[in-house]
Order: structure tokens, then C-alpha cells, then sequence
């Protein structure tokens, strides 16, 4: 019987048992490096149905999102979608790479909403680190401030603003207790 070559592992991913590897979820602190530009995929399609649903959640009432005559009557052939439905796509894209194994949010800072945004626009993001360092108070946790920058399908800004959080400072510890 001939004796199995080892597989290389695949960038983004790490060694498991058994031969198996495991995606990595989130970087670690010395990873986001002040000037590291992130581009998330895939992008997203915002559906009628998570518009609806959104609103309903928020109780949003506001016309310029649900009535289309009120918006012809104001200028818009279309719909808007709900900034803070925008917001969320474009954040919980950046997600899985830059903050997967955080252990909190601390700031969403200078929101800005550029550019409307309708049912059936795709969405990309991008996060740019802005700054990375331990934090004091939490000697195991890195704190990450990143730019986000959110886009349509034409690559229009349509939101930005910047996020903090934290991170692991060593991530192969959490990934080794946790499983990630």
C-alpha cells in the first residue's frame, strides 16, 4: 500500500484531524495591520423580502420606503431601502474576516449614507484598518478600528463610516479552545 502524500493547506484555511481542514474564520490582531484593505465577497442582493421584513421589525413607517406613489410624488421612481438595513448588509459582510472571533463591538462611528439604495441592488464592502492595537484593560484581546465602505452594483459608495472592535490577540488559542 502506498503511503498518502500530505495535502497542502489551502490559504484560509488550517489543519483539523483526520486530514480534514477547517475554514478560518477572523484574523488576529498582528493580522489587521493599519493600511490592510479588505474586499468582502460575495456581495449581496437586497431582497423585497428582507426590506419588508426589516421594516416590519423596526416598526418603519416612514412612506419613502413602502409607498410608491408617496415616492413619485417626491421624486423617487423607486422604493428606498432602509439605511439601517444597508448598514447591516455591508457590516455583516465584513464579519467573517475581520472581527469573527470577536468578543464585542465597541463603536460605529460617522455613519454617512451616500447614495440611495433600492430592492434588487447588489451590495459589496470594503474595510480598510485604520488602527490595531492591545488593549489595555484586556491583555489577551486586540482592539481594530477599520473604515467600511459599502457599494452598489456600479461601484457607488453608498455608506460608510468606521467600526471597533475587538480581536484575539493570539487567534490560534481561541480557534484551539473553540473549535475555529
Amino acid at each position: 500500500m502506498q503511503k498518502q502524500q500530505p495535502v497542502p493547506v489551502p490559504a484560509g484555511f488550517r489543519q483539523w484531524e483526520n486530514g480534514r481542514i477547517r475554514e478560518v474564520v477572523g484574523l488576529g490582531l498582528s493580522e489587521l495591520v493599519p493600511g490592510l484593505i479588505i474586499e468582502h465577497r460575495p456581495a449581496r442582493t437586497v431582497t423585497e423580502t428582507e426590506h419588508v421584513q426589516v421594516l416590519a421589525l423596526m416598526g418603519n413607517e416612514a412612506p419613502v420606503h413602502s409607498d410608491i406613489e408617496y415616492c413619485r410624488s417626491t421624486g423617487h421612481q423607486r422604493v428606498l431601502v432602509c439605511g439601517m438595513l444597508t448598514l447591516n448588509i455591508v457590516l455583516g459582510m465584513t464579519v467573517r474576516s475581520t472581527s469573527g472571533m470577536t468578543s464585542g463591538n465597541l463603536a460605529l462611528d460617522s455613519v454617512s449614507w451616500t447614495a440611495p439604495v433600492h430592492v434588487g441592488d447588489t451590495l459589496s464592502a470594503r474595510s480598510t484598518v485604520l488602527s490595531a492595537r492591545r488593549s489595555n484593560s484586556r491583555p489577551d484581546q486586540g482592539i481594530v478600528t477599520c473604515k467600511v465602505d459599502g457599494f452598489n452594483q456600479r461601484g457607488e459608495l453608498v455608506v460608510t463610516g468606521t467600526r471597533t472592535f475587538f480581536v484575539p490577540a493570539d487567534p490560534d488559542v481561541v480557534r484551539d479552545a473553540t473549535g475555529y
